[in-house]
């Protein structure tokens, strides 16, 4: 326990800043809250600066990635609410329903992902002196596309999202990230609750989701 203390002493402010409000997003995006894509946006920023300086150029890439990201997110889930009077309050509520994928259609997806992933990862491995390029790349990629999920609310990013926090544990306790590190450990729990939460919200829709695109 003191190690750990005498770690987070040694952690940068804007890293605790960036850690508390990637929580505020999770929380938020579990309850489909719009307001998860500003906290995402500002987190991003921070982490975008952050990487850079560690080395981790994917990261610093996918950071940048997630900025756009939630500017799509936003613009999307805002067109899909609507006005809805609750007693005397004038509410806007979540309208764009949760979608789900085929087994075969995220098949075709991480086939094609980790194609990419090893062709970005020798690529940076000769032309750059990017670190842990075999880690960071395919967290990376596969982020890329979980982000794209979440924005278009498909069931499925959650599972994705579970795999890609644990790995990320290890990633950024390696490379000093403590409470990162412990942010990811916490993201994995809470992506188990995201998937059970949203997979209620669908089998409650009741009606049949139009597909999302491939």
């Amino acid at each position: 326990m003191q190690t750990l203390i005498d770690m987070l002493a040694l952690t940068s402010g804007w890293e605790l800043v960036a850690v508390a409000l990637a929580v505020a997003y999770l929380l938020l995006a579990i309850r489909q809250s719009l307001w998860c894509w500003p906290a995402a946006a500002i987190s991003a920023s921070i982490y975008t600066y952050l990487f850079i300086h560690a080395g981790l150029l994917m990261e610093s890439m996918l950071q940048v990635f997630y900025v756009v990201m939630a500017g799509y997110g936003y613009w999307r889930w805002s067109r899909a609410q609507r006005p809805m009077i609750a007693g005397s309050v004038v509410t806007n509520a979540p309208t764009l329903p949760v979608a789900s994928q085929t087994l075969m259609w995220h098949a075709r997806w991480v086939v094609v992902l980790a194609l990419i992933s090893v062709v970005i990862g020798l690529l940076l491995s000769r032309y750059t002196s990017a670190q842990m390029v075999w880690l960071d790349t395919p967290t990376t990629v596969f982020s890329l596309f979980a982000t794209f999920l979440v924005a278009r609310k498909v069931l499925q990013n959650w599972l994705y999202w579970i795999v890609i926090d644990l790995t990320y544990v290890g990633l950024f306790w390696v490379k000093g990230f403590y409470p990162t590190a412990i942010l990811f450990g916490f993201y994995t729990l809470m992506a188990v609750i995201g998937y059970l939460r949203w997979r209620q919200d669908y089998q409650q829709q009741g009606v049949d989701v139009e597909p999302q695109p491939t």
